[in-house]
């Protein structure tokens, strides 16, 4: 990608000749050459941006604050170079200024190379930082509208992964908290609260992601402060989806899985009340508990000291805890390794299951949710939080999550049946999306012109004119 032609450039040209080519001729080199872009493949994500409408709606959420007078990017501008600008892996607003004159960006956006460049980064931050909760509470709710449409029909049955991560920060950002592994509390700065959390070590933001696990579709993003208890306002957050998709489903099997931290009493005893809602969580190794189960594991450790053979059984039982209301189905995993005996526990209500295919075969695919989140945070690097604002941080991950749903639909879209829909973000923008092109915007038409011997362009021209 080359930016405009300085005069700089152009004389820069005239002297640099390079030696390091093994030619019987001067190698000069420049970055003259007219209208050409390292972002080809931003044509895939235009069209799949524009068969859902997603980003079109996205920015409708938004209140134009601006005089209109004044305004020379509307917001679908805004949303649609920075998304983009996410998806092609520039993070960054500061990334505005280096592809505002790309001419494949400006197409990807709405504009032909030869119009007015798209906005700069003072104008992107301006931005971030003017939303307000009420419109990031729409934003959301565009997720959850936007998850839904994804479907023809009603599914008959969907599993909703919920996680966590960590989004590291480096500066005064409100609400990040610190894990300093003393538990103490302690202050940063004149009006910054940090607490102890005993995990990660850092300044970090706790953002909760959820993810339908049979498509991998992301059906919320939530930035949360770095301390925060994992059940907390978990059961109503869950409490409103289900009521969102049970009004366009109503007989979808929902099932409901996370890790021990969301196993809240309060919502599987709203979930036994609910029909064809289930849940399956796993559950600390809490003292009641281990006692129950204390026999179990001398038999399993006696048995190891005899064959010295890896020992893994599984077990179920009723089990309620003490601010329980009634008891829940139990499984209780016991492995004995060379490393030594390992008790772990799941807590769920689906009581017709064997207890080892429950722990295997439905527990432990929540694995799963992991890997979109490292899509998110490694392929689209989701956790830049770098705005002082905690709202403006949420929206900088509602504007990662956005690429991420482009990306998602163009892959199980556009190439589906092939092998690119199962490849990472990062492969797919290495392969599709970092391909030169050459542009030429004539009177009638603009042409762009691939590489001849590009080794994707069968399944590039298929999925841009016959899908």
């Amino acid at each position: 990608m080359c930016k405009g032609n300085t005069n700089f450039s152009i004389v820069q040209a005239q002297t640099d000749f390079l030696e390091l080519f093994e030619v019987n001729k001067k190698v000069e080199m420049s970055f003259s050459a007219p209208e050409l872009s390292s972002l080809g493949g931003l044509s895939l994500l235009t069209k799949s941006a524009k068969n859902s409408d997603f980003l079109n709606r996205l920015s409708c959420q938004i209140k134009d604050w601006r005089n209109p007078d004044l305004i020379v990017h509307t917001m679908q501008d805004l949303v649609r170079q920075r998304v983009l600008q996410i998806a092609a892996g520039y993070e960054d607003a500061d990334d505005c200024d280096l592809l505002r004159h790309d001419p494949m960006l400006k197409l990807a956006v709405g504009h032909t190379p030869e119009e007015r460049d798209l906005c700069s980064q003072p104008t992107m931050t301006r931005l971030e930082n003017h939303l307000s909760h009420r419109e990031l509470w729409n934003i959301g709710n565009l997720f959850v509208n936007h998850f839904i449409s994804s479907y023809k029909e009603e599914p008959d049955r969907i599993v909703l992964d919920l996680d966590d991560s960590n989004s590291n920060a480096y500066g005064a950002q409100q609400l990040t908290l610190f894990n300093n592994y003393y538990g103490e509390y302690c202050y940063y700065g004149a009006q910054q609260l940090t607490l102890f959390n005993n995990y990660y070590g850092e300044y970090c933001y706790m953002p909760l992601f959820i993810f339908e696990a049979q498509s991998q579709r992301l059906v919320l993003p939530l930035l949360r402060p770095g301390r925060v208890n994992k059940q907390t306002n978990v059961c109503g957050l869950l409490k409103k989806l289900i009521s969102r998709l049970r009004e366009h489903w109503k007989h979808t099997v929902i099932i409901i899985r996370g890790d021990a931290m969301f196993s809240g009493h309060e919502f599987m005893e709203w979930a036994m009340s609910q029909p064809r809602l289930h849940y399956i969580f796993g559950y600390k190794a809490y003292k009641p508990l281990q006692k129950l189960v204390e026999s179990w594991r001398e038999d399993v450790v006696q048995r190891y000291k005899e064959t010295q053979e890896e020992i893994k059984e599984y077990h179920a039982i009723e089990y309620a805890a003490a601010n329980w209301k009634c008891k829940q189905w139990t499984v209780v995993k016991i492995e004995h390794t060379e490393q030594g005996c390992q008790t772990r526990f799941i807590v769920t209500d689906m009581k017709e299951k064997t207890a080892r295919r429950l722990y295997e075969k439905d527990y432990c695919k929540r694995a799963d949710c992991e890997l979109c989140i490292k899509e998110m945070k490694d392929g689209l690097r989701a956790d830049r939080m770098s705005c002082n604002r905690f709202t403006a941080n949420q929206f900088r991950l509602f504007l990662h999550a956005a690429a991420y749903v482009i990306l998602l639909d163009a892959k199980q879209k556009l190439f589906r049946k092939t092998e690119m829909v199962n490849v990472t973000i990062q492969t797919f923008r290495q392969k599709l999306i970092l391909m030169p092109v050459k542009i030429t915007e004539m009177k009638t038409k603009i042409k762009l012109e691939y590489q001849r011997d590009n080794p994707l362009r069968y399944k590039l021209r298929r999925a841009l004119v016959f899908m």
